[in-house]
């Protein structure tokens, strides 16, 4: 008896726009010479904002720190396909996203610093906070999608996550949950071959991320990471669809992650430096600035104007960041509940009283100081 077929499935892999910066016209999506100057513009700002923010790191003026230079396709080209009152559920990696929604730079680096305060979302930036737990913002981002489509409200919600985050109960749970319920959310994958020092290779014995979806009855697609063009097309069609009452969609953007882990890792302990300096040879930016020249939309001295204004631009929000000062201890337990827990607010006044008896017996003991220099 011939066994019956339920289905077929396959993969779809978008490039539009090579190593070499050429570009496939019958995929490009409609963009303005503007609104590619943008993109240029933006993926140049992020690049520039992350190595001074890794400098800062080493220099001991911010804390732990993980670098995103070589992802700033995916996270521009995502951005500019949103709409502004749609929101975004980033991770911890998706720095660009936050400079291209227009969260404050010196804000940014006030939450790596260190200062609850910096995660303040302003009222105009449709961003949700750094989730450092992997996954654990996929599940927020699906509720509240979940909660617009039940307002009728056409927010669509963009929940970020890396390769290492598909081993997690959360990701599963929220492509289920989100597949039944046709809820209005994107899933984007950035799949930069590493989660810490673990290989993709060894993460799934799947061949992508993007299939992932076939289990949930909603689209995958795999596009090529490092290409600003494709990522933008399919983030908008997967946006518009989710729009539209079409519901979700997964996006594996494959990509690289060319620094270490976080400032508190060394990549050079488990990978080769053969396959960093291929992966360089794809690097997203000059891709763009290839592709730009060839069109006359960039020149030499416009692309060094470019890369010394966002210089500039990234020192004033470092003098800001610097000039806030110090924050209130107790901020550690703000920020996060609209109204404290009762044992949140025991333990934070338990250590007011402490800082406040350190304080007086650092102040008696400098007086006896005092006193012993003046007996002398």
């Amino acid at each position: 008896m011939p066994k019956k077929i339920i289905g077929k499935f396959s993969v779809e892999h978008l490039q539009i726009l090579d190593e070499k910066g050429k570009a496939d016209t019958k995929l490009m999506p409609k963009l303005s010479k503007e609104e590619i100057r943008k993109m240029y513009e933006l993926m140049v700002l992020t690049r520039v904002f992350d190595d001074k923010t890794f400098k800062l790191q080493r220099q001991g003026r911010i804390g732990t720190y993980g670098q995103s230079v070589g992802q700033e396709a995916v996270a521009i080209g995502s951005a500019l396909a949103l709409q502004k009152d749609d929101w975004v559920f980033p991770a911890f990696r998706e720095h660009g996203v936050y400079v291209a929604r227009g969260f404050p730079m010196h804000q940014y680096l006030q939450f790596w610093g260190g200062d609850e305060r910096g995660m303040r979302i302003p009222e105009d930036v449709n961003m949700f906070t750094v989730a450092i737990p992997v996954a654990s913002q996929i599940p927020h981002a699906v509720g509240f999608a979940w909660a617009m489509k039940m307002k009728n409200k056409k927010t669509v919600a963009l929940s970020f996550f890396g390769d290492g985050a598909t081993s997690r109960g959360d990701f599963h749970e929220g492509m289920n949950f989100a597949g039944v319920y046709k809820i209005p959310c994107v899933f984007i994958c950035q799949n930069n071959q590493w989660a810490i020092s673990l290989p993709f290779s060894k993460q799934t014995r799947a061949e992508t991320a993007a299939q992932k979806a076939i289990a949930y009855g909603i689209p995958g697609t795999r596009v090529d990471g490092n290409d600003v063009f494709a990522v933008y097309a399919a983030v908008k069609q997967a946006v518009e669809n989710a729009r539209s009452g079409k519901g979700p969609s997964l996006i594996e953007c494959l990509t690289y992650r060319m620094g270490d882990h976080t400032t508190s890792d060394d990549a050079k302990k488990y990978r080769s430096e053969e396959e960093v300096k291929a992966w360089r040879l794809k690097d997203p930016i000059e891709r763009l600035e290839k592709f730009m020249f060839s069109k006359n939309l960039l020149t030499k001295q416009e692309k060094e104007n470019i890369w010394a204004d966002a210089a500039a631009r990234t020192d004033e929000e470092v003098k800001k960041y610097e000039s806030l000062g110090q924050p209130d201890p107790s901020d550690m337990f703000k920020h996060v509940f609209a109204k404290l827990p009762a044992e949140l607010e025991e333990q934070m006044n338990e250590m007011k009283e402490d800082v406040v008896e350190k304080d007086e017996t650092e102040g008696e003991d400098k007086d006896d100081d005092e006193d012993i220099v003046a007996a002398h």
